[in-house]
């Protein structure tokens, strides 16, 4: 009933961010963790009406938004930055960004594993890829923001014991959230991915 309850919210209310695939140019090689000198995690206001692409989504792909009842934050050793520095750098080095057509009838589409896409496309590849390394979905979220051009646009948030780092297409380097050049907007809960919050 609650999740009936967010589609229809969602659409009825239509709320999606469209990011552009080209929001800023390609990833490219890492050259490091860019961080803040303390622990910082992003905070999260009122609960929000979820994305109506991520909710489609998720109808489609249930797997994808399963929560696996793991840890919430990781613990980021030398491994785990390693294999975030990874994915990070193969999915933006072999996905093609490319926008979704926009039309009257059909708005954004979320897509997974795919060879071509945009922000969001980025965004969960990296997080399927993740999770098939055994990583906790509680720790990998979705949020919405909006690059400094006013563009919407989609990453991959990483919670972790070093504080809420950023896997974006934009970008080569894993940021913590508030080094990036992003205003946020929203993002998925950790334990539900049909709720979302405001940030």
């Amino acid at each position: 009933m609650k999740r009936t309850f967010v589609t229809l919210l969602a659409l009825a209310f239509t709320a999606g961010n469209a990011c552009s695939a080209f929001a800023a140019g390609p990833g490219g090689v890492a050259r490091g963790l860019t961080s803040s000198p303390a622990v910082s995690y992003v905070s999260e206001k009122g609960k929000i009406v979820a994305p109506f692409a991520q909710v489609l989504f998720c109808a489609q792909n249930p797997a994808e938004c399963r929560d696996n009842n793991g840890l919430a934050v990781i613990a980021l050793t030398e491994q785990e930055m390693l294999q975030l520095k990874n994915v990070n750098n193969s999915v933006n080095r072999t996905m093609i960004g490319r926008n979704d057509p926009r039309n009257e009838l059909n708005g954004d589409v979320w897509k997974v594993n795919v060879r071509s896409g945009d922000c969001e496309d980025f965004a969960l590849t990296k997080r399927s890829r993740l999770m098939a390394m055994g990583w906790s979905s509680r720790a990998l979220r979705i949020a919405t923001a909006y690059t400094p051009s006013g563009e919407g646009h989609a990453v991959l948030v990483v919670r972790t014991d070093k504080g809420d780092l950023v896997l974006d297409n934009r970008k080569s380097s894993i940021k913590n959230w508030r080094d990036t050049d992003l205003r946020w907007d929203k993002i998925q809960s950790d334990t539900d991915p049909y709720v979302w919050y405001r940030l």
